[in-house]
């Protein structure tokens, strides 16, 4: 199984819990419809990686930043900087047919995540900003979230359950595209606009999917 790391501890992860459509100009950039409940799909564990692979086999995947939270005990124990991949194309493919997303949302490498940091101060405060190659491409914060991390929390709890080491990737804001191989990333988050987490990621060429 795949690991993350908190405070240099291995945890292995049944699955992410993501939850779609959660800022508002995203909704917006997409052409999207605004969900009247949380809209939620999972990614395996085999999708979790702390390297930024560029998936084999596609021409174009799409880079997600989120604030992604650590749940034990049905509680917010960690939090990270985390990568929402996605292949688009597909996603709207699969959309149109209405058929379930997996393909663009589960493949191996799909969600990436920095170090975890202990965390149990106001999540309220809690804001993320990601550069490529130098340039500011995503900002936001908790207070843009049309649902706010302790509510996806309750809500995914009428339906399903989180196991002890789960994470929950709380939706990107406005400002997701394309990327390519051997881009740069830097991955920030910050507690009070004071830097909690600061991440870089140089984008790899996959030898398989």
């Amino acid at each position: 199984m795949n690991k993350i790391l908190i405070d240099n501890k291995e945890i292995y992860p049944s699955k992410v819990v993501c939850i779609g459509r959660n800022y508002v100009e995203h909704i917006k950039e997409l052409n999207n419809e605004t969900p009247e409940e949380p809209v939620f799909f999972f990614k395996p564990n085999s999708s979790i990686s702390s390297e930024l692979v560029f998936p084999k086999g596609n021409t174009s995947c799409h880079y997600e930043a989120e604030i992604s939270f650590l749940i034990e005990e049905n509680k917010i124990s960690a939090v990270a900087f985390g990568l929402d991949l996605t292949l688009r194309e597909v996603q709207s493919k699969l959309k149109q047919k209405g058929l379930p997303w997996e393909r663009a949302k589960a493949f191996n490498g799909a969600a990436v995540f920095s170090n975890f940091v202990s965390f149990n101060e106001d999540i309220s405060e809690l804001a993320l900003e990601l550069y490529i190659n130098g340039e500011l491409k995503q900002k936001g914060d908790v207070s843009m979230m049309i649902y706010k991390p302790n509510e996806i929390i309750k809500n995914l709890n009428t339906f399903s359950s989180f196991e002890d080491g789960d994470i929950l990737m709380s939706g990107t804001p406005s400002g997701v595209g394309k990327f390519e191989v051997n881009d740069i990333f830097e991955g920030k988050l910050l507690y009070k606009n004071e830097v909690l987490i600061n991440v870089k990621f140089d984008v790899k060429e996959s030898s398989k999917i």
